[in-house]
């Protein structure tokens, strides 16, 4: 009733773990952005299909991957650093059997996890689009934080079980490379978006009934605040509560800040390169 997808690029650590956890499912498909390690050679080995194309950007290779062909008409979206308990896939499965025809995609609940503890409070955005019938979704051409959309007027549900991610699994200094290469995509994003005179709004940032809409402005909003780094400290560890998750609450409240500095490093090193022109 279900494939899988799961999107990869130098995974051999990951994705073993996350292909056990999908072996209810006949249908697992591995697009691999060109790994240099063993992470086709270990999706081989434990039944997947692997599919191979060079990455461009994230919203084309994601859409390239709704494309595959699929053996079933639900997808389910899946990390290398991400499982899926037995609990979800009940749901999922009781869910997609009586889905009405307009239903074209499921919310799922996404719990992260640092020093093997629930970032239950101050994670930003607990909820991702992650299962769909591929043929009537796609994803935006956005330089960083994609956005799944449904087409021709389709809805979206939710679900109630949760599934598990592990953003530290490779530890701290894979976190801040790639989050160096997130910022600068950012920065690039932020400028277009300046460039185009694209406006945010406040009302839409607090009230948009989409999910990604709202984080959307959200993100546009906290870039006009000052003090950003300290302003998204204290909006995740103060307002969401983020001190309910004790130092691993801390510790990600002080990443997710220093992120945000990087991002304003960079939009700072732009300002002053065409000055200097």
């Amino acid at each position: 009733m279900i494939s899988t997808l799961i999107l990869t690029k130098n995974e051999e650590q990951d994705l073993p773990g996350c292909l056990e956890r999908l072996a209810w499912c006949d249908d697992v498909h591995v697009l691999d952005s060109v790994s240099t390690d063993r992470t086709c050679e270990l999706a081989v080995a434990q039944g997947a299909r692997i599919s191979v194309r060079s990455f461009d950007d994230y919203a084309r290779q994601r859409n390239h991957g709704l494309g595959l062909p699929f053996r079933h008409p639900w997808l389910l979206i899946v990390d290398a650093d991400e499982r899926i308990p037995a609990g979800l896939v009940a749901e999922m499965q009781q869910r997609v059997v009586t889905a009405p025809p307009e239903l074209v995609a499921f919310r799922i609940r996404r719990r992260d996890f640092l020093f093997g503890r629930w970032l239950k409070h101050v994670q930003a955005t607990p909820r991702y689009i992650r299962l769909v019938r591929p043929s009537r979704v796609e994803y935006t051409s956005r330089m960083v934080n994609e956005v799944l959309v449904p087409r021709d007027g389709g809805i979206i549900g939710d679900l109630r079980e949760p599934f598990d991610h592990y953003p530290f699994s490779k530890g701290f200094d894979h976190w801040f490379d790639k989050h160096n290469r997130y910022a600068r995509l950012e920065a690039e994003q932020i400028l277009a978006e300046r460039a185009a005179g694209v406006r945010f709004s406040l009302r839409q940032a607090l009230f948009a009934r989409d999910l990604h809409v709202r984080r959307m402005h959200q993100k546009g909003v906290l870039q006009a605040l000052p003090f950003r780094p300290l302003t998204r400290f204290l909006l995740l560890y103060v307002l969401r509560g983020g001190f309910l998750d004790g130092r691993a609450g801390l510790v990600y409240a002080q990443l997710q800040a220093c992120y945000e500095r990087m991002i304003v490093a960079k939009l700072d090193e732009a300002a002053h390169q065409r000055a200097g022109r």
